[in-house]
């Protein structure tokens, strides 16, 4: 193989390669913390952690462009932020059409939701409904402009669960309102996660 076609295939790689880093879904990991997701672009207001961008996530807009991410994470982040309706917001804003956000808060009743003294929210089964409007509560309180379809609900996703709590959770995120209704006060859940859909 001479140097010319040795060249040529590398550039040949080297594009393919491009074309398949551009293809991939850009993600963000807002208040990454020490624990950012692989591939995901990382913002957080702690620069000893490293992350990719130094923003305080109480501070709007983000330094980011409208409509380029694919997926949004905010994995125990929302609940320590002052005003949860402007970073959804600013959420709605970053996302392209039809991108997915994934928001892991803790459950309203979990004794772990009141332990931190920095948490600000507390979440329910419908904290998140005031954003969908296939909801009831969104078109009565009309309190913003973005709008995202919840696709799903999962209690305790990424946590480690005992038989007994698996048995709860089996019923929790199969009819997670009649859980809160009936069940919640008796047998609290930890955390809960939200996959939300912008429209």
């Amino acid at each position: 193989m001479n140097m010319i076609s040795t060249r040529k295939a590398r550039k040949k790689r080297t594009n393919h390669e491009e074309k398949q880093i551009n293809q991939r879904p850009k993600v963000l990991d807002l208040g990454c913390g020490n624990k950012k997701r692989p591939g995901a672009i990382g913002i957080d207001f702690n620069s000893r952690l490293a992350p990719d961008i130094v923003h305080d996530l109480n501070n709007f807009p983000y330094p980011l462009e409208d409509s380029s991410l694919d997926e949004v994470y905010l994995d125990n982040t929302l609940e320590h932020l002052d005003n949860v309706i402007r970073v959804m917001e600013e959420v709605h804003r970053i996302l392209k059409p039809g991108g997915l956000v994934k928001v892991i808060v803790p459950y309203f009743r979990s004794q772990w939701a009141y332990i931190d003294p920095t948490h600000k929210h507390f979440f329910t089964v419908e904290s998140f409904a005031y954003f969908d409007p296939d909801h009831v509560i969104c078109s009565r309180y009309d309190y913003s402009l973005a709008r995202f379809k919840t696709e799903k609900i999962v209690f305790n996703e990424t946590l480690e669960n005992r038989w007994t709590k698996r048995i709860i959770l089996e019923f929790a995120n199969r009819w997670p309102l009649r859980y809160e209704y009936h069940l919640s006060h008796f047998y609290p859940l930890d955390d809960i996660s939200f996959y939300l859909r912008k429209l």
